[in-house]
């Protein structure tokens, strides 16, 4: 007889409690089974009545073959589309040392900067990066795409120019194609008129309040703008120019040219196409406009020994500040890309990085002198990397005969055919491309001709840059771009930089709302492979049917699973996926002819980004008050109702909330809107309490956005990529997001909005969330959400005696996460939420959220990935520091002198010789015995925010402010 061998099943890998662990926790709370927990703590009336219609769960090698058969249906080719999605090489040591590296991937938003050194250096090498290639003072740590960086600027543009606050936004004719809908949608929702315009023939007529260019334009063409933005600013206008990264290494910056923003995208910078996404783009500004740059700004301050450390400063979390008012939507950013193009550029330096753009401007120029010797003609003598060329009537024929030899160009129309080449351009890939426009002689014969001319290209007759355009001053000076050219040596400045920070492969993140959970390294696996990383989200549909085949299962799978009728994935982010779903409502009313209906009811504890988003989507935002238990304050909500029911759009509300409570009354809250008018939006940041048990489009929703990055595992990345689906009733599927890309064509059918540059958004990381559906399947998915509501409530239970739980629901229980209340000990000792968050680096955790939704507080998340022995180390961690906060209340120390004033300890601190802190070096280091066999050690002590934000430096300092 054979016996089988066991077989895990992944639910089980994923699921951190188990067997007599989650039976120790449930005695703890005091119940039999984790279905009555669950019955006691989630409202009856919410549940769904069936199991999610899901397939069955796979194995992780089921899984794997499953997307291998599915990248097999993709067709990888020679790129050369160009339209703001180039050829790359990733260098390995870069891919498998931060892309496949948990280390990286699973880091936070470095919002705790004494645990993230090592992410906020690498950001701060972008920005750096960016300025200097910009040739501006001032620049963000990414932002989403190239479409929604422009959209950002022309925002900021209209709301610091003042002078000319109702003039028209003007934009190039020759800007991506994908750029001007996508801004188009910005501006129709918030009523101001957009002119395009060929800017190269001069300034339209009328008030401006800012114009955006592009350089190189998407006909490849290239031109000196001094003048027209010269023309611009006696106008009165602001200028921003979209610019290519690796172009301005030859090319003269914005900046020297006079222009108030720059942006765009890195992704050229060793990031591969990803289908589209993600991919970090960057906004960089002129002095004076930096307090009102969207996204994070990383910056230099210095710790309470006065050694210098970064942090983020400025807009960070500015949404949770400001709401209504903030100047942006913008929270996730895409940290992770960030970091890997800045790492390309520390990797080349630039040296390595102007020889590639001459070696892909010398590839152009070859084709250009090939193509036009053989009676072509060029739209534009003057090119970086893209050509278009005329061929009356055979755009179509070229294109076919040029995929035939497994090459992707661009039809523009029936007479044009776009060319880019990028860093993999080869003298053989230029061949192909010269025989399919029917270029004559053998393959053998035009690869030679070609093979010359690209070797000794800088001396090829015609196509040069002209004196005027070239690129005369210095860039990426600092020492950090020239110290380490080998691989051994970036292989150790990496791991150097990831072993300053904490990440969920050291330690639990037990963040509230955010839900860090496990990131299975099978999800992660395949979104490397080439025949998904390589693919152009403009290739043509029939090269790309297994990534679509992926996205319509995972979009349909998302769609059983919270109980909508259609969902989009093209969302880039959280906050992208709330401005989609309330775009949504704003066009469904205008739809219907209640264009009138702009009120949008936000509860006072909803996310910050909630109230941002519905004044980007054209709305008008009333607070509505939250009782004392932390629900809807019924009579406010009434009142607020009555009070605007014939201008009502909607309400947003968080499930379960905020606070972390299933509230009771959330069908009541969705009847009063519906009975209004209003449509009801569901913010999916808390799906991860949901999943399986209850489904927001069943029990009262119209549209909700999810966040793949919190609830199916998408990394987090050190603050992005993030991926925020939108998923909507029947009424709402017309009004999804439309392709950007199609816009005005034969192809655009939607009425939605496009809300980011691609069709799908941040595609390449949709494998991660695919992979972990089909491996949990329904019954594990179920689980999941049960063991996060058991292992959340067994947190609550331990530190209630300690830290009081400040809101409960149903049986005093939690959802997934619990809010512990510190205001009562601040109070009475002087010790902070933020001291407890500080000392909790010296027991090797990163802290919970601080502060959010109420001040003085923790949230606390320990999702269902921890197993009981983390979850109890955590717990011993907080009891310790509760002592501490005892020892201050005693008289032993003041809060002053305390370990938790002065926390976190650096090992230079541990070991100073001029120890006379009133309590021991033991206690500093290692509160608790378990810290003595593995030790984080913070590189830096408690940072001074405030010094810094005051003291803006946001490039890279000299390594001699860290000599001493």
């Amino acid at each position: 007889m054979t016996v089988q061998p066991t077989i895990a099943v992944f639910a089980d890998r994923h699921i951190g409690p188990r067997g007599n662990d989650a039976e120790k926790m449930l005695r703890q709370l005091g119940y039999d089974s984790l279905d009555a927990l669950v019955d006691a703590a989630v409202p009856a009336d919410i549940r769904q009545s069936a199991p999610l219609d899901l397939p069955p769960a796979r194995s992780e090698s089921e899984v794997l073959a499953d997307l291998r058969a599915l990248a097999a249906r993709n067709v990888t080719a020679v790129q050369m589309i160009g339209q703001g999605y180039y050829d790359t090489i990733t260098p390995p040591v870069i891919r498998r040392n931060i892309v496949e590296n948990p280390a990286w991937y699973t880091a936070y938003t470095p919002y705790q900067p004494e645990i993230s050194q090592g992410r906020l250096e690498a950001l701060l090498n972008f920005q750096t990066m960016v300025e200097d290639l910009t040739g501006l003072p001032i620049a963000n740590a990414s932002l989403l795409d190239e479409a929604t960086a422009v959209a950002e600027a022309v925002l900021l543009m209209r709301r610091t120019n003042k002078a000319r606050a109702e003039g028209k936004t003007v934009l190039d004719a020759d800007l991506l194609p994908q750029t001007i809908a996508v801004v188009k949608g910005r501006a129709e929702a918030l009523d101001f008129e957009v002119e395009v315009a060929d800017l190269s023939a001069g300034l339209p007529e009328g008030e401006i309040s800012g114009i955006v260019l592009q350089q190189p334009g998407v006909s490849g063409r290239v031109f000196d703008h001094s003048g027209i933005i010269a023309a611009a600013k006696e106008r009165g206008a602001m200028v921003t120019v979209a610019a290519d990264l690796l172009a301005l290494t030859l090319i003269t910056p914005p900046g020297e040219q006079g222009a108030d923003i720059a942006v765009g995208n890195s992704q050229r910078f060793g990031v591969p196409l990803f289908f589209g996404g993600p991919h970090a783009a960057y906004m960089a500004v002129r002095k004076g406009l930096e307090r009102s740059l969207p996204g994070r700004l990383v910056g230099v301050s210095k710790d309470a020994a006065g050694t210098p450390a970064y942090r983020l400063a400025l807009q960070t979390r500015e949404q949770h500040i400001r709401r209504e008012k903030a100047t942006s939507n913008i929270c996730t950013a895409q940290a992770l890309l960030a970091i890997c193009a800045s790492m390309y550029a520390v990797y080349h330096g630039p040296e390595g990085l102007k020889a590639i753009a001459q070696h892909v401007h010398n590839s152009a120029r070859t084709l250009a002198a090939v193509l036009a010797g053989a009676g072509l003609e060029l739209v534009s003598d003057t090119f970086f990397d893209t050509l278009t060329v005329k061929v009356p009537g055979r755009a179509e024929a070229v294109i076919k005969a040029a995929e035939a030899k497994g090459v992707n160009l661009r039809v523009i129309d029936a007479d044009h055919v776009g060319i880019s080449t990028g860093e993999g351009t080869t003298a053989e890939h230029l061949a192909l491309v010269a025989e399919a426009f029917g270029v004559g002689g053998s393959t053998a014969e035009i690869t030679e001709e070609i093979a010359a001319q690209v070797a000794g290209a800088a001396s090829a007759a015609g196509f040069e840059l002209g004196e005027d355009l070239l690129r005369t001053s210095s860039y990426l000076q600092h020492p950090v771009f020239h110290s380490h050219r080998s691989e051994t040596q970036m292989m150790r400045y990496l791991r150097r930089l990831s072993d300053r920070d904490l990440a969920l492969d050291r330690t639990m993140i037990p963040l509230g709302s955010c839900t860090m959970k496990l990131n299975a390294t099978a999800e992660m696996e395949s979104i490397t492979w080439p025949e998904f990383a390589t693919i152009h989200p403009f290739a043509p549909k029939h090269q790309t049917a297994g990534w679509r085949e992926l996205i319509e299962d995972l979009e349909a799978r998302l769609s059983a699973i919270t109980g909508y009728a259609g969902v989009s994935i093209q969302p880039n982010a959280g906050s992208q996926g709330e401005y989609a779903g309330l775009l949504a409502i704003r066009n469904y009313q205008v739809a219907r002819g209640e264009a009138q209906r702009t009120i949008c009811l936000i509860p006072a504890s909803a996310h910050g980004t909630n109230a941002a988003s519905a004044v980007l989507a054209g709305m008008q935002v009333v607070v509505v008050a939250t009782a004392a238990d932390g629900t809807i304050d019924h009579e406010d909500l009434a009142a607020k109702i009555e009070q605007h029911k014939d201008e009502l759009a909607g309400i947003m509300i968080t499930y379960p909330s905020t606070h972390g409570v299933y509230d009771a009354d959330v069908r009541q809250v969705c009847d009063w809107v519906h009975a209004a008018g209003g449509q009801v939006y569901i913010d999916g940041a808390n799906l991860n309490a949901l999943v399986g048990l209850a489904q927001p489009g069943q029990f009262g929703g119209d549209v909700s956005h999810l966040n793949l990055h919190k609830t199916f595992c998408i990394p987090h990345g050190g603050g992005g990529p993030g991926v925020g689906p939108v998923a909507v009733a029947e009424h709402l599927v017309p009004f999804l997001p439309g392709n950007a890309a199609a816009a005005g064509t034969a192809d655009d059918t939607a009425k939605g909005v496009p809300v980011s540059a691609s069709e799908y958004g941040s595609a390449g990381v949709l494998p991660i969330s695919w992979a972990y559906v089909a491996m949990m399947g329904g019954e594990g998915l179920t689980e999941a959400t049960k063991n996060a509501l058991l292992a959340a409530n067994y947190v609550a239970s331990r530190l209630n005696e300690h830290f009081p739980v400040l809101y409960t629901g149903n049986a005093g229980l939690v959802a997934h996460e619990c809010i512990l209340d510190l205001r009562e000990v601040t109070a009475r000792t002087g010790v902070t939420a933020e001291d407890v968050a500080k000392r909790l680096i010296d027991y090797g955790f990163h802290a919970p959220t601080l502060a959010f939704p109420v001040a003085g507080t923790l949230m606390v998340e320990p999702t269902e990935s921890e197993d009981l022995g983390e979850i109890e180390r955590f717990i011993d961690a907080m009891i310790s520091i509760k002592g501490e906060i005892d020892q201050v209340a005693n008289g032993e120390f003041s809060v002053e002198e305390s370990p938790l004033r002065l926390a976190p300890h650096t090992a230079a601190a541990a070991i100073s010789s001029d120890w006379n802190r009133k309590y021991s070096r033991e206690q500093a280091v290692f509160p608790l015995p378990v810290l003595k066999m593995d030790k984080y050690f913070a590189p830096v002590g408690r940072i001074d925010g405030a010094a810094g934000d005051r003291n803006l430096i946001c490039s890279c300092p000299p390594p001699e402010a860290f000599a001493n």
